[in-house]
C-alpha cells in the first residue's frame, strides 16, 4: 500500500510517496525556486534556424528557449505554410502534398512573432527550456490536449470493453478540433466524473486564450497546480492508504480539491501532529540521502553504481558479498534480477531521464539473459508512468534504454557542483597541483616581466608540500628568473586557487 506525507514550513513543502514504506517519489516547492515545466508562456521568435528546424523562443528567462519544428502542431504548421503557398482551400489534397515538400520552420514563424508556447523539459546544463505548441493540461483523469484532435486511452487499462466505454463517453464530451488522453485513474468511474474533468480544463483553456492577448512577452500566462495538489491529482487514488499532512491550513485545502474529484477517498487525509516530524518518524531525510549516493546496497549484498554525465547515465551491477546456494549462472541471475527491480526504483526517485546504459553482470544462458530483459521491461511498466524503451542484453550484458525526461534530477534539486573539483568528482593529486602552480608562476613571471619580490600565494597543503620537497626548486626558479618569490600559505584558498602578485 502507498502512502503520501506532506511537509509544509514557511521556506519550504515537501511531498513524499511511499510504496511499502519505501521512498518512491519526492516532489519539493520553495519560493526561491521557479518550476517552468507545463508552463504557457508567450513568447516572441527570437531566432530562426532552418538547418536544424528550430526557432528560439524569448519565454523572459536568462536563455531562449527552443522549439523544434517536431514540436509544432500540424494544424498550426499547415494553415502557416498553405499561407505562405498561397494555396486555395478546397485543393486539400494538393495542400497536404506542397506542405511536406516545403515545410520549414522558417515558413511557419517570422522572426519577432509573439507565439503561445508550452514548456516540456526544464532549462539543464547549458540548454535553454524545450518548448512546444503541442499543448496538454493534465487533470484526474483526463489529459486535454486542446489543438490536437486526437483520442487515447492509458495502456495500463487492459480491459476491452472498458476502454470502449471510456473512448465513447470521450468522444460524446470533447468539442470539435480538440483531443484528450484518458488516464488510468478513470478505469472504472462513471461518466460524470469525465465531463466535470473535460469541463475544467476546456474552461482553463478559454482563460489562457484570454490572457495571451493581453499579456507582454516573456510573462508567464499559466502554471500547474502548486506541488502538493499536484502530488494528490497524481497519486490519490485506492492504492493509498492514509494521506499524512503536518499542517492544518494545506489539509483543508487538500479535502477540497478531492472533495471535487474523489470524494470516496476524503477520509484517507489525516492531519499529523505528533513528534517526532513527520518526515523524521518515516525516515524521509536517511533515504533522499541514500538517492544522492553513487553506490545503492541491494538486500542480496550486491550493489549498483550510479554515475549520471550530461550525456547518459550508466548504471554498474555489482554481485558484491553475494555469493549464493546455487551455481554461478543462478546467483548471477537472481542478483540481476534484484538490480533490475531496484533500478526503476531509483529511475524514478532520482529522476533519471535521457539516455541510459546498465552494465548487468554477464550471463552465458541466452534463456537468462531474455529472462531479464522481459522482467525489467514488466517492472518498468508497472511501476514507472514515464515512457521508456528498452533494448534486449547485448552480448557484452549490457541493456540499452531510454527514459523520457521531466524536471531536474534529484541530485540537480539538492546539490551543487563541487567548487574543488567543478563536478569531476576527483581532485588533483597534492603533487601536481603544486607542479602547475610552479609552472603558472613562472610564466606569469616571464609573461608579465615581473622583477623584485614576487609574492605567491597558494592554498596550505600546497605551502606545506612546496617547503618540504620543493624548496630548492623555488630557490632554482629565483636564480633563473632573477627575482625573490615569497611563498605564503591561505586557509581560505580552495584546492585550484593560487594568487601571483608583485611586492611593491
Amino acid at each position: 500500500m502507498k502512502k503520501i506525507l506532506i511537509n509544509k514550513n514557511v521556506w519550504q513543502t515537501r511531498v513524499a510517496v511511499l510504496q511499502d514504506e519505501k521512498l518512491q517519489d519526492i516532489y519539493f516547492d520553495t519560493h526561491s525556486r521557479e518550476e517552468l515545466e507545463k508552463c504557457f508562456f508567450k513568447g516572441k521568435v527570437s531566432k530562426l534556424l532552418p538547418g536544424i528546424q528550430t526557432a528560439f523562443v524569448d519565454i523572459g528567462q536568462k536563455k531562449a528557449g527552443f522549439l523544434h519544428i517536431s514540436e509544432i502542431d500540424r494544424a498550426l504548421a499547415t494553415e502557416k505554410t498553405a499561407e505562405f503557398l498561397h494555396v486555395d482551400d478546397s485543393e486539400s489534397d494538393i495542400i497536404n502534398k506542397k506542405i511536406k515538400k516545403a515545410i520549414s520552420i522558417e515558413k511557419i514563424f517570422s522572426q519577432s512573432e509573439d507565439i503561445l508556447v508550452q514548456v516540456i523539459k526544464e532549462p539543464i546544463y547549458e540548454k535553454g527550456a524545450k518548448l512546444t505548441t503541442c499543448f496538454t493540461l493534465p487533470g484526474k483523469f483526463v489529459v486535454l490536449m486542446p489543438n490536437i484532435p486526437q483520442i487515447g486511452i492509458s495502456k495500463k487499462i487492459e480491459d476491452r470493453e472498458e476502454r470502449a466505454r471510456l473512448k465513447e463517453i470521450l468522444l460524446k464530451s470533447l468539442p470539435k478540433n480538440m483531443g484528450a488522453i484518458i488516464r488510468t485513474t478513470m478505469e472504472g468511474r462513471k461518466a460524470k466524473d469525465l465531463k466535470k474533468d473535460i469541463s475544467f480544463l476546456i474552461s482553463t483553456w478559454k482563460s489562457i486564450l484570454k490572457k495571451f492577448d493581453r499579456a507582454k512577452v516573456g510573462e508567464k500566462i499559466h502554471e500547474d497546480l502548486r506541488v502538493t495538489l499536484r502530488a494528490v491529482r497524481e497519486h490519490f487514488d485506492e492504492d493509498v492508504e492514509v494521506l499524512y499532512v503536518d499542517d492544518k491550513h494545506e489539509k483543508d485545502s487538500i479535502q477540497k480539491f478531492v472533495r471535487n474529484f474523489v470524494p470516496e477517498h476524503i477520509d484517507k487525509i489525516k492531519l499529523y501532529q505528533s513528534p517526532p516530524g513527520l518526515f523524521e518518524k518515516f525516515e524521509i531525510d536517511k533515504q533522499i540521502d541514500k538517492a544522492l549516493s553513487k553506490k545503492v546496497s541491494l538486500r542480496s549484498g550486491g550493489t549498483l553504481i550510479i554515475e549520471t554525465t550530461e550525456a547518459m547515465t550508466v548504471i554498474d551491477v555489482n554481485t558484491g558479498k553475494f555469493t549464493g546456494k546455487d551455481n554461478l549462472e543462478e546467483t548471477i541471475l537472481k542478483t540481476n534480477l534484484e538490480a533490475a527491480d531496484e533500478i526503476v526504483q531509483q529511475l524514478r526517485l532520482r529522476n533519471i531521464g535521457g539516455l541510459i546504459v546498465i552494465d548487468f553482470i554477464d550471463m552465458s544462458s541466452a534463456a537468462n539473459k531474455l529472462k531479464l530483459s522481459k522482467s525489467f521491461e514488466k517492472t518498468l511498466k508497472e511501476r514507472d508512468k514515464y515512457q521508456s524503451v528498452l533494448l534486449k542484453v547485448s552480448e557484452f550484458g549490457l541493456i540499452q534504454m531510454t527514459r523520457k525526461r521531466s524536471g531536474k534530477t534529484l541530485t540537480q534539486q539538492l546539490t551543487n557542483v563541487c567548487t574543488c573539483c567543478n563536478g569531476y568528482g576527483v581532485l588533483k593529486s597534492t603533487q601536481t597541483r603544486s607542479f602547475e602552480i610552479l609552472t603558472n608562476c613562472k610564466n606569469d613571471i616571464i609573461k608579465n616581466k615581473l622583477k623584485g619580490s614576487i609574492s605567491l600565494t597558494v592554498p596550505e597543503n600546497i605551502f606545506d608540500y612546496l617547503i618540504h620537497h620543493e624548496f630548492q626548486s623555488i630557490i632554482e626558479l629565483e636564480k633563473s628568473l632573477n627575482c625573490k618569490i615569497v611563498l605564503e600559505g591561505n586557509k581560505n584558498l580552495t584546492a585550484n586557487q593560487y594568487k601571483i602578485e608583485s611586492v611593491k
